[in-house]
């Protein structure tokens, strides 16, 4: 049952609301991307979300739906992206469309094409169901072709609506359509000179001077249909719902303008546009907004590599309209949130799951896994950081002495120590330095060292009070005898619960870690 304080939820009501009663064909659900860089981790978050919606819509309405995934790589491209190889093969095709632009990576028939498979590649390892559209094949095959006749013939509508909104020193020539050159190929260096509606194309010449690239000077006239030509990415986006009768599209924050555009133009162009939700970027580690030009940030890839995709779709449902910091410090906390959630999934009340994360996350709620045991990823990767060691089984012993219900779910086990260890090579690793005590560090934590030793105690609470008691016997505050500890016995900034500690690697493990770095 629709609860109100699921956000897809509320999304699906605004969708029926919009949605003709007397319409047949499915509910459409569109994503855009431009492959102009790598896909990165907003990307695949858009798609995650839209389906989130797109499941929600289906629950509430029992309608038939479709999920399109439209790329826009007829798009031109103005710069080197700072992440791939080889820039020196792109550098002579700037401002061509990204599909006349060869392959850095020498193994697709064109930038775009490497870019839209690995868009698909990492949507198919999640399981989406959707369809690619290449904004290059619908210009070609004539799919956009009768909404480009009526850009043509409301061209004077258009341009009154496009431009108001822009600088006046950019309002002079400004035209919705790109032709491509027909002598060098360009996009971008083209500008229209004469509309002629009645033969659908435009006059245009090639005279644009960009850093990076510039117009050969040629002039024409080209047909704006059959790809030939392809308009503006704010005209674009209106174009593709007005021929595709889109009914859903989220896009971020920084696209609002863009979208209240683009939807007075599908009105013009005779249409309703469709409902839409704006969310919040994506922030790197600096807080500024991922970029797929510069590659900042967490990537999906890389996330697959240290947590379960699923942890990152649990981590991306919560809140769309906040700010998220995708980088790698996020990962843990994100896969110990999902582990706790699947621990406490079987006493959600059936008739409250559908407003729970995981409901979403696993397609109504479907085949939710088990999970019961108290062993997550902070606890693997303190285990690794207190032994020091990449034996998997070595570790894993470890946990089921922790917590003897771990064994219960050997793959979950398993899959925990393989990623934490990637984690922990490729992330703390590299950063972990033990620093000398101070004096009055290493007599501190020689007291600690007694302490522990005397005690005989075997619940985590009564143990986690040791240092406390040692702190406040030495006149010192908690905080100062922990940040001790860390930096001189773990090698690193921050650690995990000293009681919780003890009881994962055991007492005299804790013993020999403290007499080997501080113990006279």
């Amino acid at each position: 049952m629709a609860t109100p304080n699921a956000w897809p939820f509320v999304e699906a009501e605004q969708i029926r609301k919009l949605r003709s009663p007397s319409t047949a064909r499915p509910v459409l659900f569109q994503t855009g991307y431009g492959p102009s860089g790598l896909p990165h981790i907003g990307t695949f978050a858009e798609v995650a979300r839209t389906t989130f919606v797109q499941r929600a819509f289906e629950t509430a309405t029992g309608l038939p739906t479709r999920l399109q995934a439209y790329s826009d790589d007829m798009d031109g491209l103005r710069k080197v992206p700072l992440n791939i190889p080889n820039g020196d093969v792109i550098e002579p095709h700037l401002g061509k469309p990204l599909h006349a632009i060869p392959d850095p990576f020498g193994c697709c028939e064109s930038f775009s094409g490497h870019n839209n498979a690995k868009l698909r590649e990492f949507l198919d390892a999640y399981g989406f169901t959707y369809e690619f559209k290449s904004s290059t094949q619908a210009y070609r095959n004539g799919e956009l072709d009768e909404g480009l006749s009526l850009l043509l013939n409301k061209v004077d509508d258009v341009l009154n609506v496009i431009l108001p909104t822009l600088r006046e020193e950019n309002r002079e020539g400004w035209s919705p359509f790109f032709p491509i050159c027909t002598a060098c190929g360009s996009i971008n260096a083209t500008r229209v000179t004469a509309y002629h509606p009645e033969r659908d194309s435009v006059s245009y010449v090639c005279d644009r001077q960009e850093k990076g690239y510039s117009g050969c000077g040629a002039s024409g006239e080209v047909s704006v249909l059959g790809g030939s030509a392809k308009v503006g990415w704010k005209v674009d986006w209106a174009l593709r719902w007005w021929v595709y009768d889109v009914d859903y599209e989220m896009s971020g924050k920084d696209l609002i303008d863009s979208v209240k555009l683009s939807s007075r133009l599908v009105r013009v162009l005779g249409k309703q546009p469709p409902a839409v939700l704006t969310y919040e970027l994506f922030l790197d580690e600096e807080g500024r907004k991922i970029s797929k030009s510069i590659g900042k940030g967490l990537s999906v890839d890389h996330w697959v590599d240290f947590a379960p995709i699923e942890s990152l779709l649990f981590y991306l449902y919560q809140n769309p309209k906040r700010a998220k910091r995708l980088y790698w410090d996020v990962v843990p906390k994100a896969v110990d949130d999902y582990l706790e959630a699947l621990r406490r999934w079987p006493d959600v009340p059936a008739e409250e799951r559908s407003s729970h994360p995981l409901w979403h996350v696993f397609g109504g709620g479907q085949n939710v896994p088990e999970y019961g045991a108290s062993v997550d990823f902070s606890v693997v990767t303190n285990l690794i950081a207190a032994l020091g060691s990449d034996n998997e089984e070595l570790l894993m012993e470890y946990l089921r002495r922790y917590d003897a219900r771990a064994e219960q779910y050997p793959d979950v086990l398993q899959s925990l120590v393989h990623k934490g260890l990637a984690y922990y090579r490729e992330q703390v690793l590299p950063g972990k330095l033990h620093r000398e005590p101070s004096a009055d560090e290493r007599v501190l934590l020689n007291r600690l060292y007694e302490a522990l030793a005397a005690s005989d105690e075997t619940e985590e609470s009564v143990v986690q009070s040791i240092p406390f008691d040692v702190a406040r016997e030495a006149g010192v505050e908690p905080k100062d005898l922990f940040r001790s500890f860390y930096e001189v016995v773990l090698g690193q900034e921050r650690g995990p619960r000293f009681g919780s500690f003890v009881m994962l690697v055991g007492k005299d493990k804790v013993l020999e870690m403290l007499q080997d770095k501080a113990v006279n």
